[in-house]
């Protein structure tokens, strides 16, 4: 497909002298300029197909493209990394100068980009993660949140298609994360960045446009996140938990008020109440 960024054919992996396999049979699709989440607790083989999307593994049986690109092609192994960069769990372990703008220049320098082109881009990718000022800074000196939206700018600097996020926001403190996922969806909507959000978080997964969840390294439940949230009973299934909102509408309408399903914000909540309590048979 032309607007194909990310397409994986019935993909296994198994890591070395592993009893079982991480990932198993897994086919998925992610189209340009897409937002979406893969769910699941810790195990389950999300942050496996982070990597395999990125060619840092390459499957066991099966194919996965990127933008066309066979990442067992190893002829094409930059190529694919350029266009589908990755950012990690840790900031700490992703940084490595010690002034931001050196930090972000350093995927420039492995790419070869000219050095007169480099300024530019600095400027550009700092400027579109909100950390324009602080590129003379240490980073050492920075909040967590603002260390992982510098490794975003040190991709971002490539101009990749797509980023895979890999519990980007999970050491973060709430404030941190609120600020990295702001960022994000802010390149996605402005700058058309494809983006793969692996996470646990549940209100992360329920801001993203679909949600692959994942179980013993297969997908076991997919769709737009009114779709996946709707039966928190099902999430508990396979041991996780729908977003609170989510979660009291369910409990609402099971006591018998008429609410909408797919509840996902407290905005939708007050609406739906609001016009629970004017309708003829109140509440």
């Amino acid at each position: 497909m032309e607007n194909t960024i990310f397409e994986v054919q019935n993909v296994s992996f198994a890591y070395e002298d592993a009893e079982q396999q991480a990932v198993k049979n897994v086919s998925l699709t992610v189209p340009e300029g897409a937002f979406y989440a893969v769910l699941g607790q810790n195990g389950s083989g999300k942050s496996t197909l982070a990597k395999l999307l990125n060619g840092l593994y390459l499957p066991t049986e099966g194919k996965v493209l990127v933008c066309g690109m066979d990442t067992a092609d190893d002829k094409r192994t930059w190529d694919i990394r350029s266009q589908a960069g990755m950012v990690f769990q840790s900031p700490d372990n992703q940084i490595v100068a010690t002034i931001v703008e050196d930090d972000v220049a350093f995927g420039l320098e492995n790419i070869g980009v000219p050095t007169q082109e480099m300024p530019g881009r600095i400027t550009q990718a700092l400027e579109d993660v909100g950390m324009t000022e602080f590129r003379h800074r240490a980073p050492h000196t920075l909040s967590g949140g603002q260390k992982q939206r510098i490794a975003i700018a040190g991709i971002l600097a490539m101009q990749p298609r797509a980023i895979i996020f890999d519990e980007a926001t999970a050491m973060l403190d709430p404030q941190g994360r609120k600020e990295v996922f702001a960022a994000v969806e802010k390149l996605n909507k402005e700058k058309n960045i494809t983006v793969v959000w692996i996470t646990h978080f549940m209100e992360e997964a329920a801001r993203c446009q679909h949600v692959f969840v994942m179980e013993n390294g297969s997908i076991v439940l997919e769709g737009n996140p009114r779709e996946v949230f709707s039966d928190p009973g099902k999430m508990q299934s396979l041991r996780l938990d729908a977003p609170p909102v989510a979660k009291l509408a369910h409990r609402l309408r099971e006591a018998g008020i008429p609410l909408k399903s797919g509840i996902l914000t407290v905005e939708e909540m007050v609406k739906e109440v609001e016009a629970a309590c004017k309708s003829p048979s109140g509440m």
